[in-house]
């Protein structure tokens, strides 16, 4: 938000990220908001001061320096970007359906569809309402992958959802007489990898 060259408080940064960044990669704490804003201002990237506030109450408000305006344009320009990390806690769920229910499962899954429409449809009024400001042109396209993203992973969910009694067929088949359910025979996975890593090889 200081990129923006506006004069801005702790408190009207997490408010921003809220709005914004959170959609599709953090949303900080109040916490990590002012410990990072003190540490850009001692490396000289920002400049705080006292000013008045609203009711007449004081609040410290920030803005870039020169330097923090390099620093961030090298940042933009030259620093690489991290490739994205997948963290998903439905899919880990998922991958141990074997200690839960096609029920369980299906349920979570539908609770996590609930959740994306809601997130989908935050996002889509976040974005419209970005229209207002052309300084937040790029802001609002990044809002609107979210969007989308969202879309997608709501139809991942459903096709998710239509491959677990499958799944769960294909799991019961493998147990042996006497079991309630399957097991793989151990050190199996070894050999499994071992099987892929040749065909890479071939490749």
């Amino acid at each position: 938000m200081l990129a923006y060259e506006e004069e801005v408080s702790g408190y009207d940064i997490k408010k921003w990220a809220d709005w914004s960044l959170r959609h599709y990669y953090w949303s900080p704490s109040f916490s990590q908001v002012y410990s990072e804003l003190k540490r850009v201002e001692q490396h000289g990237y920002a400049t705080s001061w006292m000013a008045d506030g609203e009711g007449g109450r004081n609040r410290r408000v920030y803005k870039i320096t020169d330097a923090g305006r390099r620093a961030v344009r090298i940042w933009a320009l030259d620093s690489p970007v991290d490739p994205p990390m997948l963290k998903h806690g439905v899919i880990l769920r998922t991958a141990f359906g074997h200690l839960s229910t096609p029920e369980q499962l299906k349920a979570m899954l539908t609770e996590h569809v609930a959740r994306m429409d809601e997130l989908q449809h935050r996002v889509a009024v976040d974005a419209a309402a970005a229209e207002a400001e052309p300084a937040w042109a790029y802001a609002r396209i990044a809002m609107r992958w979210a969007e989308r993203y969202y879309a997608s992973e709501r139809e991942l969910a459903l096709e998710l959802m239509d491959e677990i009694d499958t799944a769960e067929q294909v799991f019961r088949s493998g147990a042996s007489v006497g079991e309630s359910f399957p097991k793989p025979r151990p050190g199996h996975w070894r050999e499994v990898e071992q099987q892929v890593q040749a065909g890479e090889h071939d490749d």
